[in-house]
């Protein structure tokens, strides 16, 4: 099972950023849920991936992983930062969004502790597991 991942981390890695891209489309598109500022820097950068992924997956571009990464790690760090900010672990004046929707704004709330900013952190987080572990199965092939 292990090895099954490993080897094809990089086809996982690019169905959660299409899953994350689709659901982040149906949220907006469908619910017609307002992005924030953050949600918007973490769809500028999960939306490639899909793209990315795909050319590389095509031309089987051993160097993907140094395309993919940099974006997946800076979407982590923006989603860490928008779970923060969303659990008042941070305070709301450090909150970049000014002008339209809020980084607060509870629009779902599944379970008591699923939300957007929630999805698209496991979302990275797992596209940068994925990513890390294809380029370490590479290193050992």
């Amino acid at each position: 099972m292990k090895k099954f991942i490993l080897q094809y981390g990089l086809y996982l890695a690019w169905l959660q950023a299409l899953v994350a891209t689709i659901g982040s489309l149906y949220f907006s598109e469908v619910r017609h849920f307002a992005p924030c500022v953050l949600c918007w820097y973490q769809r500028i950068l999960m939306y490639p991936l899909v793209i990315l992924l795909t050319v590389g997956i095509l031309k089987k571009d051993k160097n993907v992983v140094d395309y993919v990464l940099p974006l997946s790690l800076l979407g982590t760090a923006i989603a860490i930062y928008h779970n923060l900010l969303y659990n008042k672990i941070l305070p709301e004046s450090v909150a970049p969004c000014s002008i339209g929707a809020s980084c607060l704004t509870k629009y779902i709330e599944w379970f008591g502790f699923i939300t957007i900013p929630f999805l698209s952190l496991v979302a990275f987080v797992i596209i940068d597991i994925l990513v890390i572990q294809y380029r370490k199965y590479l290193k050992h092939e």
